[in-house]
């Protein structure tokens, strides 16, 4: 009876494990999606209102502007040896799923193509609906590949967030040791705050980079969101409970 106990239990708690690991996935998956659309959407408008002289060559700069600083700032990472192959191929990977398999790459060539004088019937018509939002067309393919460039920089960047959050864990324990030896008090608002806005920063970072309308350093994002993500760890390590 014990033994059949036992088993319902841990298998529970691998239900319980393996439907919030795919909650979790569905999440992240949610973020990334809306990160694109939100991006795509502030190029449109950005084309019609802030830059509209620069046009489509607005996103054509932001992708060679992200394709340099990973070339001259970013030539190593513990995740990848070679991290501009790794971006290389993570952008390829996208593009060919997105669009060339899709084949939203051939209907952009075909209806963008001017029909033959004299050409009339559906192609010439097509041609001319599609005509007007060719460029907001173009401009979305390029800021999905400044999406995905900009990703495999957030996934060769981690190990800064997993750095980050080791030295405020061990600075964490040793705060809570010193305030459970000296007898210092306790809060339970201060570590349930803390534990809510640890996870925050870092989806933030994610969000806030992929989103961003123009180029800038990795390092302006990546950075000041670790140190956040840390802090949040390294109080929410310290505040916890003296006495388990």
């Amino acid at each position: 009876m014990s033994e059949s106990r036992t088993d319902n239990r841990s298998q529970d708690f691998r239900q319980g494990l393996i439907g919030r690991l795919l909650t979790t996935l569905a999440q992240g998956f949610k973020w990334l999606v809306l990160s694109l659309v939100f991006s795509i959407l502030i190029e449109w408008l950005g084309m019609v209102f802030w830059w509209p002289d620069e046009g489509l060559n607005h996103s054509r700069d932001m992708l060679a502007a992200e394709i340099d600083f990973l070339k001259t700032d970013f030539r190593q990472s513990l995740i990848s040896e070679d991290p501009a192959r790794f971006t290389k191929t993570l952008a390829g990977y996208a593009y060919h799923g997105l669009f060339e398999a899709t084949r939203i790459v051939d209907f952009v060539d075909w209806a963008g193509m001017t029909p033959r004088a004299g050409q009339s019937g559906l192609r010439s018509r097509l041609h001319d609906a599609f005509e007007p939002v060719a460029k907001y067309v173009l401009a979305a393919m390029q800021v999905t590949q400044v999406f995905s460039v900009r990703l495999a920089v957030l996934l060769l960047a981690m190990p800064v967030f997993v750095m980050f959050s080791l030295v405020a864990i061990v600075d964490g324990l040793v705060k809570r040791d010193l305030r459970r030896w000296g007898g210092g008090r306790e809060s339970s608002f201060v570590y349930h705050w803390a534990k809510r806005t640890a996870l925050p920063f870092l989806v933030l970072s994610w969000v806030i980079y992929l989103s961003l309308p123009f180029s800038v350093h990795p390092s302006l994002v990546v950075l000041p969101f670790a140190t956040l993500f840390a802090l949040g760890v390294a109080v929410t390590v310290s505040s916890f409970k003296k006495y388990l």
